[in-house]
């Protein structure tokens, strides 16, 4: 059962790259049943089910006597952590990131906000330990880029606002890829100005006040934001 479901797999990362990777453009028809089982060599219930998992994302459709076909970009549910990876794989992930900071301009300035009217003490200074984390001398990238994400996350948290967690959760692939890509911790200017930023966070969210920690917060986005674009200008 496990190597069927691991050969599933392959089929269906293998495939997804080609359509997000734009081999298989929007509207085209995939290879019949036949040859797709010939060309991976796997029955048709393998095949039927990889295909399966394909059209669920919203990457395929199949029809009756007409063939499975490509479904146009725009229908493609970009929340799916696996369309994220995908898009990541094939190399194209920069644009979708780019987007994500205007997500992230629309919610976690509301989030941190409403963090700042509900916080409690313990809550504080769970936070300074996040940064704490990322301002470690030891931090490698790998480590950054986790306490980075765990803030983001945690503000979402408490919000006290399930919908903002939810959402965070979402895009936490992406959010993931984000703080891997733009991580400074190469740059210690660069590092050291982002952990006072998140600083400035978690000081606003200590002191009740739900402006500045919008503000702040944006100033976290916007730093992330240009390094995404500086990466996916190399």
């Amino acid at each position: 059962m496990g190597q069927k479901r691991s050969r599933q797999d392959e089929i269906v990362r293998e495939l997804a790259h080609e359509i997000v990777g734009g081999h298989r453009p929007e509207g085209s028809l995939l290879p019949s049943d036949a040859e797709l089982m010939a060309r991976f060599g796997v029955s048709r219930t393998v095949l039927r089910e990889s295909l399966k998992t394909l059209a669920a994302k919203g990457l395929i459709q199949p029809k009756t006597r007409v063939g499975t076909r490509v479904v146009e970009r725009t229908s493609w549910n970009l929340f799916d952590p696996d369309m994220l990876r995908w898009h990541l794989d094939c190399g194209i992930g920069l644009e979708l990131l780019a987007h994500l900071s205007d997500v992230r301009l629309a919610l976690e300035p509301v989030a941190a906000s409403l963090a700042a009217k509900r916080r409690s003490e313990t809550d504080v200074a769970l936070l300074h330990a996040i940064v704490d984390r990322m301002e470690a001398p030891t931090a490698s990238p790998e480590i950054f880029a986790a306490a980075d994400l765990d803030f983001h996350l945690t503000v979402a948290r408490l919000s006290g606002n399930p919908f903002f967690r939810t959402a965070s959760a979402l895009i936490e692939v992406a959010l993931a890829a984000t703080f891997t890509i733009t991580t400074p911790v190469n740059d210690p200017t660069a590092k050291a100005a982002s952990c006072a930023a998140h600083r400035r966070v978690v000081t606003a969210i200590g002191d009740s006040d739900s402006e500045a920690a919008a503000a702040a917060i944006v100033e976290t986005i916007r730093a992330g934001a240009a390094r995404v674009a500086a990466a996916a200008n190399r």
